[in-house]
């Protein structure tokens, strides 16, 4: 007898492996997976700009790396003795100018270079609420804590969306033609903006991004689109799997999305490897309550030999 739905999702058709450099890009549920990937040491980057939420700043920051557009001193602010740049995340605030603006330089050209040498991008969209600074018209990705007063709250249209994705993805192809994109909506639901206007806000994504994934085919690149927001929705509809703050997916979500998303994007292969890493990480977050003994050295011994062994595999694995 089964007592909950399952949400189908196709097998990609070129998985992720060990060889695979991988960017994730987008909301905090993105940050969740990348933990992922890095906890089983796959080649992983992540959000180079910060946690970005919506398509259109993903859109624009996407674009300025792909066309090497260096940021200048009009770019930033300076608000609450900090430094800032409205297409950023505040991580990289800065008290420094010149600090902010070689850290956001370097992040382009080393995000170039990534991109490039990229396997995958996984691509998640956070809300379609966004924030326009009313001085500049200019959407902002994070507002810094700037009073609100100095933006309008406007909800994407579907259309606005749809033309940013396609934007998103034309920009990374033209860098990287053999790509392979995952593209996913955030299950973390955005309460702050309202019940009602959280679920209009995931609909536009969804209608944009699957009129998007409609109109792609193509034999070199794939495109996908992972289901993690309706995993949690209806697999996972139960407060107990979520974090205490009601919003957020908690460890065992996030754990129970990682199983589904590694049986049907990572290789068999490399799924071997991972149990292998696994045992590692364990062993090393290992403390023993005397570490002198024999006991502990030999424990210590076998762990090496399992370090080695990953090695011997000619992998970029280091621990």
């Amino acid at each position: 007898m089964q007592f909950r739905t399952q949400i189908p999702i196709s097998k990609t058709n070129n998985p992720i492996d060990y060889n695979s450099k991988i960017i994730s890009i987008g909301s905090c549920f993105a940050e969740n997976m990348a933990e992922k990937f890095d906890y089983f040491k796959f080649q992983n980057e992540t959000n180079p700009f910060g946690i970005i939420f919506n398509p259109v700043s993903i859109d624009k920051i996407i674009s300025r790396i792909i066309k090497q557009e260096l940021y200048t001193e009009k770019d930033v602010f300076f608000y609450n003795e900090r430094w800032h740049s409205y297409e950023v995340h505040s991580d990289l605030s800065n008290r420094d100018r010149q600090e902010l603006l070689e850290t956001l330089n370097k992040a382009i050209s080393e995000t170039y270079k990534q991109l490039k040498e990229a396997t995958h991008i996984i691509i998640t969209f956070g809300t379609s609420w966004i924030y326009r600074n009313i001085e500049s018209n200019e959407i902002v990705a994070n507002c810094h804590k700037v009073p609100q007063k100095q933006f309008s709250k406007e909800l994407l249209p579907v259309d606005v969306i749809q033309k940013s994705i396609q934007n998103t993805i034309d920009c990374i192809v033209s860098l990287n033609p053999g790509i392979n994109f995952i593209f996913t909506v955030s299950p973390v639901r955005h309460i702050k903006d309202g019940f009602a206007e959280n679920q209009l806000s995931k609909s536009h994504l969804f209608a944009a991004l699957h009129q998007v994934l409609k109109t792609h085919h193509s034999q070199l690149i794939t495109y996908n689109y992972f289901p993690s927001y309706e995993i949690m929705m209806d697999e996972l509809r139960d407060y107990r799997f979520y974090s205490e703050d009601m919003l957020h997916p908690n460890q065992i979500a996030i754990d129970y999305i990682w199983k589904l998303f590694s049986e049907n994007y990572i290789s068999e292969t490399s799924i071997l490897t991972m149990q292998e890493v696994s045992e590692i990480q364990k062993s090393l977050l290992h403390r023993s309550f005397n570490p002198e003994s024999e006991q502990h050295q030999k424990f210590l011994a076998k762990l090496q030999e399992k370090i080695k062994g990953i090695e011997k595999k000619g992998l970029h694995i280091r621990f």
